[in-house]
């Protein structure tokens, strides 16, 4: 998963591009390696200590707990999927048609190259109340840059969806459920399953191309 920092830079220079999905921090690489193993309330901070090769105090002088590290997982992980769908939103133009083809490419892309790990979203709830209204502000972000777009298109007259609201949440859903059951040793790459999701995603919104 990525630091906010490399992934702002992957988004300008190119939202498809995937050279760069561990944490630089060695702390952050072993925190995401033992929640994904053993679950956020399982692991210890010494167990994350030991991993790194530091004492617990070492690691106490760069996160303040273990929630800390928590947040950081998930908030780059979440400021990197938007920062890469607002880029490819803008590469795509002014047509809805194509802003939606764009944006659901580029959440599949991220979801099945292991951008978003389906593991540590499941973790989402272990955030404190304060960190979790954080995370969800942040993540509304994107789904309201979604809903604008299908909203354009349905004024254009190239999504026939009576529910907007509803075919939003359905197109995400299936979009970031792609982080838990794909496997990248399965017969479909990434790329090709990111491409696949949109005429499926098109069907959720009513496409209709214009005569």
């Amino acid at each position: 998963m990525p630091g906010p920092a490399s992934d702002v830079a992957a988004a300008k220079d190119g939202w498809r591009d995937y050279d760069h999905l561990q944490p630089k921090s060695p702390i952050l690489a072993c925190a995401l390696e033992a929640f994904e193993e053993q679950g956020y309330h399982a692991t210890t901070v010494r167990d994350i200590a030991r991993r790194v090769g530091v004492t617990v105090p070492a690691l106490y002088y760069h996160y303040e707990n273990k929630q800390a590290l928590l947040v950081e997982l998930l908030m780059s992980s979440m400021q990197a999927l938007l920062d890469r769908c607002v880029a490819a939103v803008a590469e795509a133009g002014d047509e809805p048609v194509a802003r939606f083809s764009a944006l659901v490419e580029c959440v599949v892309l991220y979801m099945s190259r292991g951008g978003s790990r389906g593991l540590l979203d499941s973790e989402i709830r272990s955030l404190e109340p304060e960190n979790r209204r954080t995370y969800v502000a942040l993540r509304d972000r994107l789904e309201v840059l979604l809903q604008e777009i299908i909203d354009d298109g349905v004024v254009a007259g190239d999504f026939a969806t009576e529910y907007p609201e509803e075919a939003r949440r359905a197109v995400l859903t299936a979009c970031n459920a792609v982080a838990r059951w794909y496997h990248h040793d399965g017969p479909v790459p990434p790329e090709d399953m990111a491409r696949r999701y949109v005429p499926i995603c098109l069907g959720a919104v009513g496409y209709r191309p214009r005569k």
